[in-house]
């Protein structure tokens, strides 16, 4: 969720094309709705306004919309390619009358004060560096009472990567801001959030991305290139292959994260 619509954005049509085959329609992060599921376990979204930070191509937004009840549900992005995808497809499913996507340049969300319910976000927030001003955002445009509910990529530790770690992100080729827990709780408490709580997903996405390369070396493998073409997808498999090895070791850690804002019950 980098870049803006006046700069070359790092999730074009081929990215898309890419991830979804790989992590299924609408969906460029792993896990598909299981995963959403369980980022949202006991929460009840019936009636409330949703915002989706970091939406890419829309899959997660329009799901919440079919299966939660959410009287809306707002999809922001700043890249423009995966809004325009969004859009057609809330369109074509007839949903474009709860949910809307707003992309706009990196900065201040264009949201005003205590507007939702709930804030959202699936791997989107290791896209910002700046954690404890992204969480004054959330706070800001929180109702009291509101939930954040999210997952993202995290690195294990304070201080530099490992040299497998620098490898991985060097292959990956993306905006990427890895924080420890550490931080994202110190981040989430600066800014007014109480109740903070993360929950390590590392022993899930080991095996998860294990098959996800696997099934990109076989079973994918020809359909993707038809997709994306071979140099694509040979570099890909060379990234998952990096990404294993600091999956496997426990630096990268992927995250649920959940905090309420003080105010009013929901």
């Amino acid at each position: 969720m980098a870049g803006a619509e006046n700069h070359e954005p790092e999730y074009d049509e081929t990215h898309i094309r890419f991830l979804e085959l790989v992590w299924g329609e609408g969906y460029l992060s792993p896990g598909g709705p299981e995963e959403v599921r369980r980022v949202l376990e006991g929460i009840d979204l019936a009636g409330k306004t949703v915002l989706d930070f970091g939406c890419g191509s829309g899959g997660i937004s329009l799901f919440l919309a079919r299966h939660f009840q959410p009287a809306s549900v707002t999809g922001y992005d700043v890249e423009m390619p995966v809004i325009r995808k969004a859009r057609a497809e809330a369109a074509a499913a007839g949903l474009d009358d709860r949910v809307r996507f707003v992309q706009s340049p990196p900065g201040s969300l264009p949201f005003a004060d205590a507007t939702f319910d709930l804030v959202f976000s699936k791997d989107a927030i290791v896209h910002v560096p700046d954690k404890e001003w992204l969480f004054r955002e959330f706070f800001r445009v929180m109702k009291p009472g509101g939930i954040f509910a999210a997952s993202d990529w995290l690195i294990s530790h304070d201080g530099p990567p490992s040299p497998d770690m620098a490898d991985y992100l060097d292959a990956e080729g993306l905006s990427f801001g890895m924080a420890p827990p550490r931080r994202y709780r110190s981040a989430m408490e600066a800014a007014g959030f109480a109740d903070v709580a993360t929950v390590s997903r590392n022993g899930w996405y080991r095996i998860e991305a294990a098959q996800e390369l696997y099934r990109l070396q076989h079973e994918l493998y020809d359909s993707a290139v038809e997709a994306v073409g071979k140099a694509f997808v040979d570099k890909n498999i060379r990234t998952w292959a990096a990404m294993q090895k600091v999956l496997d070791s426990g630096e990268h850690c992927p995250t649920h994260l959940r905090a309420r804002k003080p105010g009013a019950e929901q």
